[in-house]
């Protein structure tokens, strides 16, 4: 019998991920044997340290370990979570296959009576780690506290039952994917928090010379996810943002054309630049590029700098 091993990150949301893309290969692929290989990363052992690394420009922590034993021929396909992947592949390897897209969205998770974000009360303490949410919730509503979270989504869902915290904010797809969606109060808005770009999609990296690696994947690509996320990722590359930035990005499809919206934002939430494009999804990639070309005229370039500073 034929064998892929599956390689992925070993917290449990990744290897949720993993099993439930190994379940679409094995789908597709009935006669395949698929094993799944966990592979520590610098971001699962310097936690602490990921702001710092961003900003000298380290932009693999989730996932470089991985794409070396991918190169290595030690794992035959990836499974990142795709807004974790740096908008360029290293030589040799590819994504292969991007399959359909959770929700994007961002998901507050509150205490008893605090379900939605605009009915928080004044100086609500809100659990983060990301610099996109806490800069785009500041600007939302500046009355907010906002306080740093780490962890996995079990140590932050714990964290609530603290008193350091009145709600927190995950992405929806990470609580889907781990059957909690019943612990989401409220799907936040996009006009309020913009996600992250490719937020809640998965992509399956593979050998660029591996034929039957990049075929496996392939089976399980979902066209209308890839030209979305194509668009938010090539928006992200085109500002020279990384992952860490206070960038957000949604791409959606209707009646055959693809819009786009674009968010910079300065860390304290003073300023947000927003942008939109609207084309034929078929050029979704140059729609992600225009719209970072126009953002960056209008001084996004300077609030990403200070956020990296």
């Amino acid at each position: 019998m034929r064998s892929i091993t599956v390689g992925t990150r070993g917290s449990a949301l990744a290897l949720a991920q993993t099993r439930w893309v190994v379940a679409r290969l094995k789908e597709e692929w009935p006669e395949t044997e698929f094993r799944i290989q966990t592979i520590l990363t610098k971001g699962d052992r310097n936690r602490a340290s990921l702001e710092s690394m961003a900003a000298q420009g380290d932009k693999g922590f989730w996932v470089k370990e991985i794409e070396d034993a991918l190169a290595q021929s030690r794992i035959d396909i990836a499974v990142h979570s795709l807004k974790d992947l740096p908008t360029e592949q290293p030589e040799g390897l590819e994504i292969a296959s991007i399959p359909q897209r959770v929700d994007a969205r961002d998901a507050l998770v509150g205490k008893e009576g605090m379900k939605k974000l605009a009915e928080l009360p004044q100086g609500a303490r809100i659990g983060t780690s990301s610099v996109r949410r806490k800069a785009f919730l500041k600007a939302f509503r500046p009355d907010l506290e906002v306080v740093e979270l780490r962890g996995n989504v079990d140590t932050r869902l714990a964290a609530l039952a603290g008193p350091e915290y009145d709600a927190i904010i995950l992405a929806a797809a990470g609580l889907i994917r781990s059957e909690l969606r019943n612990r989401i109060d409220e799907l936040i808005d996009p006009t309020i928090l913009l996600p992250a770009p490719g937020q809640g999609a998965l992509a399956l990296e593979t050998r660029s010379d591996d034929d039957l690696g990049i075929e496996v994947a392939y089976a399980i690509h979902d066209l209308a996810t890839d030209d979305r996320t194509t668009a938010e990722r090539e928006f992200l590359a085109g500002l020279g943002a990384g992952c860490m930035a206070p960038v957000g990005a949604m791409a959606t499809l209707k009646s055959g054309v693809l819009t786009l919206q674009g968010w910079v934002a300065a860390l304290d939430g003073s300023k947000v630049i927003q942008g939109s494009t609207q084309g034929d999804p078929a050029e979704c990639a140059d729609l992600g590029a225009e719209l970072a070309q126009d953002m960056l005229k209008q001084g996004a370039s300077a609030l990403i700098d200070a956020a990296r500073g």
